[in-house]
């Protein structure tokens, strides 16, 4: 029969189309809602904001000489944050963050021989790097089968350390001697290494299957040395509360 080679050259053609056709109309497969293994450390970059306590003479005197509020030193902050797994519900966490405040003021009560402003601009400086434990206040995760984890859509969480903080404090501008009431132009700067201290909590969201939305809260104790720029003053408060939050990548155990 003739129509026979014809008919097994229409269906050999047809064929790779058909198949071609049938694998665009199908969905592509998910990716699995789960990791392979659990978390054995993660690392994150967040950013937000810095609330400091301003609580030695320091902020008491350029407050009220000069036309600076306490709140003018709060400030942006960013965190970068890594951590290592050291049990189902403890990391070990390594942290690194920086903030600045920069203001410009001049004296409430004087002015200059031309009645112009006395202007200054003050700024506070410091980097942070800390060391310590973040304890999950509940499961983070549950194990199915020998090869799937399965992740908590959201994880409250505890954290304490201390560290280093590294932080600077300068003055440039005119100024007054209060001697002879002259003006003058000056620097006054105080930098140094100081320990620091924190405690804090927050929680982790789940938004990927290895990405999370972390917010985060501490308080961080610390304060520094002004040396001999300001003489006759106590170190000054470098306490804060600071609120961020970020996205922290997952690594998950190798099976």
């Amino acid at each position: 029969m003739r129509f026979c080679p014809l008919v097994l050259l229409a269906l050999a053609l047809g064929t790779p189309a058909l198949a071609e056709a049938q694998s665009q109309s199908q969905p592509p497969s998910p990716s699995p809602d789960f990791l392979f293994g659990g978390p054995r450390g993660s690392i994150g970059i967040s950013t937000g904001w810095v609330v400091g306590r301003g609580g030695s003479d320091w902020y008491n005197f350029v407050t009220d000489q000069l036309t600076i509020n306490k709140g003018d030193f709060n400030r942006p902050t960013i965190v970068i944050e890594g951590a290592v797994t050291l049990s189902r519900r403890a990391d070990l966490l390594i942290g690194w963050d920086f903030g600045q405040s920069t203001t410009n003021s001049e004296y409430r009560r004087f002015v200059d021989n031309n009645r112009l402003p006395i202007e200054q601009t003050t700024l506070l400086r410091d980097t942070n790097i800390s060391a310590g434990i973040k304890y999950a206040l509940t499961e983070r995760g549950r194990q199915v089968g020998r090869l799937a984890w399965v992740p908590r859509s959201f994880v409250p969480f505890v954290t304490a350390g201390a560290g280093a903080m590294y932080f600077q404090v300068s003055q440039v501008g005119d100024f007054i001697d209060y001697v002879d009431l002259s003006v003058f132009t000056d620097v006054f700067e105080a930098q140094g290494w100081s320990p620091s201290a924190y405690a804090g909590g927050g929680v982790e969201f789940r938004l990927l299957r290895r990405l999370n939305l972390t917010v985060d809260g501490r308080y961080i104790w610390a304060k520094g040395d002004l040396g001999r720029s300001w003489v006759d003053f106590d170190p000054i408060d470098l306490a804060r509360f600071r609120m961020t939050a970020g996205i922290n990548f997952i690594f998950e155990e190798s099976r």
